[in-house]
């Protein structure tokens, strides 16, 4: 065991001479090597990470939410929907929501407005979202201007800025009181945007979601874990357009790795040659190119994934923030949480060490076959 522990040794010492002697070429291949894992980790970690936090603020999410539908278009609720949901054997609870979208010219952005009944809020008080009070420049006690559906100005008093742990979902989110809602939108009595319904048993959240589309055919029930398919498609398709957008460095990374395989330089063969003349065995020169594939791959890897985790958790993901978490006038302000996944690391480490390697040892086990005189003069 000692014997094959110093052998290794002396093909790392070797190698890492080797590598020194060629500094110049193999400074610029761990640059471009590193380069390319930092731009995949990046898209991974970052892609990932939204993923863990969509899924852990959709745990909260109602099991089940019910839109009423006309000429398939969505539309508002009426109240005695809400009576003939709580009936339905198995939903312990009913209540309708009211929530719509309220455009901006100021800012040009889009705001989502809800009447918050779990929240004692006046009719001229309002909630609003951290981003949108840093965009705004307003804070608690200041008035917010909206303008009514019917024509005039509306003014609230800000009562409270939202939670900055919640502004992946509270950004541009404006919270009102039943009446303010109403009043601001000319929102007909008696109606509601949607309902949400509390399941007795999450696990037949989908037993209830057919018995309420049988009785209630004009009805949509959207079950929570849908919603999750749903965020985890949209993630899928962004990730897919970064991954196409980075074609080309990949593509210039398999021309690297085939240009690698093809052969070796003349220098490297006589090399090869030296050694099989003074007595190294084909197995001692495999080995000695496996430590030179892996030592240069996994120096690139650690170098790229570690610049990738730094940038997504703690230098905000600036790279690809605006394509995995889309277009917007009110970005939210928060910082994912830092994890490491076991089997992204593998991922990412078969994309690109393992075919390095490959890459590496192929021609070393051609010239390492070779006649040793014929090596040398070549």
């Amino acid at each position: 065991m000692r014997v094959a522990f110093e052998r290794q040794k002396y093909l790392i010492d070797y190698t890492l001479a080797a590598l020194l002697r060629r500094k110049t070429r193999n400074l610029g291949l761990l640059l471009v090597y590193a380069l390319l894992v930092f731009l995949f980790a990046s898209v991974l970690l970052l892609s990932q990470g939204l993923r863990r936090e969509a899924a852990a603020l959709l745990q909260d999410a109602p099991e089940v939410i019910v839109q009423r539908l006309a000429a398939g278009r969505h539309d508002l609720l009426p109240a005695d929907w809400l009576d003939s949901l709580r009936r339905i054997r198995g939903v312990s609870d009913a209540r309708g929501r009211l929530w719509g979208y309220y455009y901006d010219p100021a800012v040009k952005a889009n705001y989502t407005v809800m009447a918050a009944a779990e929240r004692p809020l006046a009719e001229g008080e309002i909630l609003i979202g951290a981003a949108l009070a840093r965009v705004r420049a307003i804070g608690v006690g200041d008035v917010f201007s909206l303008r009514a559906a019917s024509g005039p100005p509306a003014l609230f008093k800000v009562a409270g800025i939202l939670e900055p742990s919640s502004e992946l979902l509270s950004a541009d989110l404006l919270l009102l009181s039943e009446s303010g809602f109403r009043a601001l939108f000319q929102f007909p009595p008696e109606r509601y945007t949607d309902a949400v319904l509390t399941v007795s048993n999450p696990r037949e959240a989908s037993t209830v979601a057919r018995k309420i589309a049988l009785a209630l055919p004009s009805s949509r029930p959207i079950l929570r874990s849908e919603m999750l398919r749903t965020y985890d498609a949209v993630f899928d398709w962004r990730e897919g357009v970064t991954f196409l957008a980075l074609a080309a460095p990949l593509l210039a990374f398999a021309v690297l790795a085939w240009d690698k395989a093809a052969g070796l330089s003349a220098e490297e063969k006589r090399e090869i040659g030296i050694l099989k003349a003074i007595g190294w065995e084909t197995g001692d020169i495999l080995r000695m190119k496996l430590w030179e594939g892996a030592l240069l791959s996994l120096t690139a890897f650690l170098l790229g994934y570690l610049l990738a985790w730094w940038q997504v958790f703690h230098g905000g993901a600036r790279l690809f923030a605006p394509i995995l978490k889309g277009w917007a006038v009110l970005y939210p302000d928060f910082r994912l949480t830092p994890t490491v996944d076991p089997g992204q690391i593998l991922i990412v480490l078969a994309v690109t060490v393992v075919p390095y390697i490959v890459a590496t040892l192929v021609p070393g086990w051609r010239a390492a076959i070779a006649d040793p005189d014929a090596a040398m003069r070549g």
